[in-house]
């Protein structure tokens, strides 16, 4: 693994550049490796090197310690991680606390100041060596819905029992979910109680898995009067159990600009379609119908916008993040928002 990561980067230095790794002074400086890359001109940057089998997000904060402590005895020098995989999330986390790294399926970014270096490549996204035994990589899945958006709607701390019963998940979903945010950082134990430290990171990731135009199944309609006229038709009709979500359902707290699409959560299309008229479409649509992928997207509406139901914020903001055009910017000002407000909706 070592050799793997050491291998990478030497591979990935112009020509000029040359990588040399240290001998008996490796063990004296507490490091698992010692590399130095010489320049051209002949300066020389030295890496720090600690190798680990399995990284998770959550080791970060400590592994940032323990490579402050051996960087620490050589000034300018440079602290990298090297390991087997490093998870997206993971690789964001050590970037943020200043860190090198590489893997050995080819993610690397080394940064150095003197010599001006910077060695960034992609590698694998998946854990190529993940057998069936590991706890589960993303959050795709419907017992993941459930329980991050238990998580993100109301505020812990939580008890197992209280999370399972909320969610409406198995407890055996539950625990799994849990052990898979635990792992990055994103949920904590501490003396039974589960709590979220940052509940707009673990929204940030969700969304991620979850994707508004990939998890549901979606058909394309446009409505010929504009968008207020539909949104009239809808506080008209007798259609139940929808929900708005997108632009249209951010207004509701944080209007962004006139919305140019609406995005509606319904299971029966076309009945709806056909109440609200609509005229179905594959080019141009200003309105885009979701048959849910699961349920919980449509729990915990609220009422307004002059009587429309709406999907909760946690699930609009999801629903922009990914969503096409400016849809991301607007999920930013969703987010201002929530962060300002987080008593009014949570």
């Amino acid at each position: 693994m070592l050799s793997a990561g050491v291998a990478a980067i030497r591979d990935r230095l112009p020509s000029t550049w040359s990588l040399s790794t240290g001998g008996r002074e490796t063990s004296d400086r507490g490091a698992d490796a010692v590399l130095s890359i010489r320049a051209p001109d002949g300066t020389k940057a030295v890496l720090i090197v600690e190798a680990k089998r399995l990284l998770e997000t959550r080791d970060v904060a400590t592994i940032r310690e323990q490579l402050a402590n051996l960087t620490a005895r050589q000034p300018g020098s440079v602290g990298v991680v090297v390991a087997q995989y490093l998870s997206k999330s993971t690789r964001e986390r050590l970037a943020e606390a200043g860190l090198s790294f590489a893997d050995a399926t080819g993610n690397i970014l080394v940064r150095a100041e003197a010599p001006g270096l910077f060695i960034s490549d992609r590698g694998a996204d998946n854990d190529p060596w993940r057998g069936p035994g590991r706890p589960r990589g993303t959050l795709k899945g419907e017992p993941a819905a459930k329980v991050v958006r238990a998580l993100l709607d109301l505020k812990g701390p939580w008890k197992i029992r209280d999370l399972v019963g909320v969610s409406k998940a198995s407890t055996g979903s539950v625990y799994r979910v849990l052990e898979f945010l635990e792992s990055e950082a994103l949920a904590t134990r501490e003396d039974g109680l589960i709590s979220v430290p940052d509940w707009s990171a673990l929204l940030r990731r969700w969304s991620e898995d979850y994707q508004f135009l990939h998890t549901n199944t979606i058909t394309r309609w446009i409505a010929p009067r504009g968008l207020a006229a539909f949104l009239e038709r809808v506080r008209d009709s007798d259609v139940g159990s929808y929900a708005l979500t997108g632009s249209v359902a951010a207004a509701a707290w944080q209007s962004y600009a006139p919305a140019r699409s609406a995005m509606v959560y319904i299971s029966e299309a076309e009945r709806a379609a056909m109440e609200w008229g609509l005229r179905p479409t594959e080019t141009g649509a200003n309105v885009l119908i979701a048959k849910p992928a699961y349920p919980v997207v449509l729990e915990r509406t609220v009422t307004a916008l002059e009587g429309l139901q709406v999907a909760a914020p946690t699930q609009v903001a999801a629903d922009l993040m990914t969503g096409p055009g400016r849809a991301p910017s607007e999920a930013e000002e969703l987010l201002d928002w929530m962060e300002r407000n987080e008593q009014s909706w949570r």
